[in-house]
């Protein structure tokens, strides 16, 4: 979509806005209604909530392909809504999905519970070179997460986009954690971006929301599957969501300015095995993600010397930082992805993905912090003092 050159937060803010005419409102309404007057016989479309087609829906896609220089976008009513139906889209019964193996746990169960029982099989690679090897004749989409999570770890989407278009499969990118303030895949060759919405862009931990965006005849598809499904996400939410996303790029900047503070302040305490984040250094694909990325986000993952039973005992002394799962809000959440995003897996299956024993993953919120700092320290000082 062009965007006429304009920056991010002014895209953010009046992408998809309210027409401007002497007397109209300045902030596109809530249409909360499920229907709309139309033609006796009528020549396009129906304007209906249930078809993702309500004017709040249309605001909001007009300003997320402004984002993510998308031709068509589309919301849904969760991140899990907007993984299963963007795969959909692509594949049928009797075909074949290569996905990384570092994925979210909600994107695994849909894969190995549901996907399964359709006739639909995944398999799971570490690297390029194993999605070139996994490819099949019959296979139809390639599925990675950019960063994954929690483990923030990365993969190169270029070389898988140019696989992609060689073999004639879209290419999927769950870029949930980066955001289009931080990274947008489709610049890089993905055919489908999505988002769980009720992360950093809602970004007030109030609404439950998922986003779908790309190229317009697979966003087409999505949205046949959503007429016939039905996650639709309500006017009011939608309203919510394109509101959060107004101040997007300015949340973004905290978050990434925390992100980085937080983790190399952890990477000096002594209660600290290890601290996973693409900003440092130390990470593995350190150099992937000052190329691919403007920002290194708030999601900071650690791992503690002393185990499970020293991560809960952390938990348990935060005073500002709240225990719950979720991420991109406004307020920090901290949790253990093997009671929250993994629980499904096994001690062996975690470990496997890089979530060792003393695994605690932080989302930032935009707080100051000093503040943040100064509760790890007092949730810290019992363990090594």
């Amino acid at each position: 979509m062009d965007t006429d050159g304009r920056g991010v937060s002014t895209r953010a803010v009046h992408a998809g806005g309210a027409a401007a005419e002497v007397d109209g409102p300045v902030v596109v309404p809530i249409f909360q209604s499920a229907t709309f007057f139309s033609a006796t016989a009528p020549a396009g479309e129906v304007r209906y909530t249930r078809y993702g087609l309500n004017p709040n829906h249309e605001a909001l896609a007009a300003k997320l392909c402004a984002l993510e220089g998308a031709q068509a976008a589309l919301v849904l009513s969760s991140g899990n809504a907007a993984s299963a139906l963007a795969l959909l889209a692509c594949v049928r019964a009797g075909q074949h999905i290569v996905a990384s193996r570092r994925l979210y746990g909600g994107t695994l169960r849909i894969l190995d519970r549901e996907f399964s029982r359709l006739d639909i099989e995944t398999t799971y690679v570490d690297d390029v070179d194993g999605f070139a090897a996994a490819i099949r004749s019959n296979t139809r989409a390639l599925l990675v997460e950019l960063p994954a999570n929690p483990t923030l770890s990365l993969l190169d989407p270029r070389p898988l986009a140019a696989l992609a278009r060689e073999n004639g499969i879209p290419l999927v990118v769950d870029a949930t954690f980066a955001t289009p303030v931080n990274f947008r895949p489709l610049e890089h060759g993905a055919d489908l971006v999505v988002h769980s919405a009720t992360k950093y862009l809602g970004g007030h931990s109030d609404l439950s929301a998922g986003v779908v965006a790309g190229r317009a005849d697979l966003v087409r598809e999505v949205r046949e599957k959503l007429i016939s499904f039905g996650p639709v996400l309500d006017p009011h939410a939608t309203w919510l969501l394109e509101r959060g996303i107004k101040t997007l790029a300015v949340r973004m900047a905290r978050h990434n300015e925390n992100g980085m503070r937080i983790a190399t302040w952890l990477c000096s305490h002594p209660a600290v095995q290890s601290v996973l984040y693409p900003g440092l250094p130390s990470h593995p694909e350190y150099g992937l993600a000052r190329e691919l990325f403007s920002g290194f986000g708030g999601v900071v993952s650690v791992v503690l010397k002393g185990g499970d039973d020293m991560a809960r005992r952390v938990m348990d002394r935060l005073r500002l930082m709240s225990r719950a799962p979720s991420l991109g809000g406004v307020e920090t959440l901290v949790s253990m992805p093997r009671f929250t995003s993994h629980a499904a897996l096994d001690v062996a299956g975690r470990h496997a993905l890089g979530i060792d024993d003393g695994f605690i993953r932080m989302s930032l919120g935009i707080e100051d912090a000093d503040d943040l700092i100064a509760d790890l320290e007092h949730a810290l000082a019992a363990e090594f003092g």
